[in-house]
């Protein structure tokens, strides 16, 4: 899947008390690293003869530019002190991730005098949105060249995306979830009135009759069956391989029928009596095109999905997983499972379709993940308050188990477990290769939930993103 493409709106700021040919000169030197890091950004040349955000004038035209191109963050550079009510008002009418900065100023002139104040503006603007309540990440006051700006500018732009895909999440329900799942029912109501996050449910007779049409058109089938001939062990009867590439078409042609990005999919026991597969080497095959599908129903976990690859910029796959069994040898270990929906490109060996753990059907994949460094995350909500629980973990040895699955190691595993059990979070998480923990929690400031993080790195996790250089390397 390609990477996330981000629009950022560029507009830099000063104050006519500051030298402008300063503020002129910085803006240049702005835009010039944000083309060495590729950033894609919308400029402010054309508002006015300097392209700098200073006036009324300039507010209005650069809000209508930034509308007309659909920005999906704003990025306000304090290219001398800056006019911070200009900054707000911008900032307010755009409703997107806000990143303040200004280059560090240099020495005063011999003659004492001073050209910038870029800090001093910084204070003055980040006072000013929080009285017009606009929520804004902070970027260490650092120069150009400083490795802070790089990192501060890529991961503001990862926050960008999981908002922007946050607050435009549109989820395939196949089915209602399972009788037996009291732990995954959700709110419809509520997901749509406090965050705007829309399902689109289908019975399974739809998913039924969708297969069929594939079937029956075969092409398509055809190459799903070829591929999993080439990267999977296919330990599996012909005509239930030619219905697990016929599940895979039907819902990846549902999802683009009805607008979805991830699919949640009562994944047992009613399906089996209609389609006679476990469908989870079919969600495989989907969450390998960046498209999640999660087990049992489970609306949440499809929505943690989604944050966690927006995290990532797109570029890596998450795990959809079942909190397991503890480690029976490491204290601090556990068994992140499922009957395999994980897409293959996790996997460090050959995924099999084969028969699960827990049920007599054909159509589940077996295979341990890569280990390494991971993120932890689980999107829930119970009585209208919604957290994100996250947090570190990393891939460890243990013992063989069905399905696809990996031992993982966390700090603190009696902490975890308080915090899962008492909620408001349930067995499943997600997780990813790679550290997207501090992404996801300045995230969290921008779409009303509260990050929760299992263990006590807030202040880690705050310093890393106001450019500290913090280590988390304890698990």
């Amino acid at each position: 899947m390609a990477k996330a493409k981000v629009k950022i709106g560029f507009a830099p700021t000063r104050r006519s008390i500051f030298s402008a040919p300063d503020a002129l000169k910085y803006a240049d030197l702005t835009r010039k690293k944000l083309d060495e890091l590729n950033v894609d950004y919308v400029d402010i040349k054309d508002v006015n003869d300097e392209g700098l955000l200073f006036d009324d004038e300039g507010l209005e035209k650069t809000l209508a530019k930034f509308r007309a191109e659909k920005v999906d963050g704003l990025f306000i550079p304090h290219e001398n002190f800056g006019t911070e009510y200009e900054c707000a008002r911008l900032a307010k009418a755009l409703n997107v991730p806000v990143l303040l900065w200004g280059p560090r100023d240099e020495r005063p002139e011999p003659n004492g005098m001073r050209l910038r104040d870029s800090q001093c503006g910084l204070f003055a603007t980040g006072k000013v949105l929080r009285r017009f309540k606009v929520p804004f990440t902070y970027m260490t006051n650092c120069r150009l060249d400083d490795p802070e700006f790089e990192r501060g500018i890529r991961d503001f732009t990862a926050v960008c995306n999981v908002v922007k895909t946050f607050r435009n999440i549109r989820i395939l329900q196949i089915g209602p979830r399972p009788f037996d799942f009291w732990s995954t029912m959700c709110n419809e109501g509520e997901l749509l009135e406090k965050f705007n996050i829309q399902l689109s449910p289908i019975p399974l007779q739809e998913l039924a009759d969708e297969i069929e049409a594939c079937k029956k058109e075969g092409t398509e089938v055809r190459k799903v069956i070829d591929y999993c001939k080439s990267n999977m062990n296919c330990d599996i009867a012909d005509n239930l391989l030619e219905n697990v590439a016929a599940l895979k078409c039907a819902m990846k042609n549902l999802v683009n029928k009805y607008g979805c990005k991830a699919v949640a999919i009562q994944c047992w026991n009613a399906l089996q009596e209609v389609i006679g597969i476990m469908p989870c080497a079919a969600n495989s095959l989907m969450n390998e095109e960046g498209i999640p599908v999660v087990c049992e129903t489970d609306i949440h976990g499809a929505i943690t999905s989604l944050m966690v690859e927006a995290a990532g910029m797109n570029e890596k796959r998450s795990m959809f997983s079942d909190w397991t069994v503890r480690h029976p040898d490491n204290e601090n270990g556990e068994l992140l499972q499922h009957c395999g929906p994980w897409p293959i490109s996790v996997a460090k060996e050959k995924p099999t379709i084969c028969v699960p753990v827990a049920f007599e059907h054909n159509g589940a994949v077996s295979a341990e993940a890569e280990h390494g460094k991971m993120t932890l995350a689980r999107f829930d909500g119970d009585n209208g308050e919604y957290s994100l629980l996250l947090g570190h973990a990393k891939g460890i040895d243990g013992p063989f188990t069905k399905g696809t699955y990996v031992w993982v190691e966390v700090n603190n595993l009696k902490r975890l477990e308080a915090k899962v059990v008492e909620g408001p979070y349930i067995h499943h998480c997600v997780a990813i290769h790679g550290d997207v923990v501090p992404v996801l929690y300045e995230a969290c400031k921008y779409i009303g939930v509260k990050p929760d993080l299992y263990d006590p790195i807030e202040d880690k996790v705050k310093a890393y993103l106001h450019g500290e250089d913090v280590s988390f390397d304890e698990v």
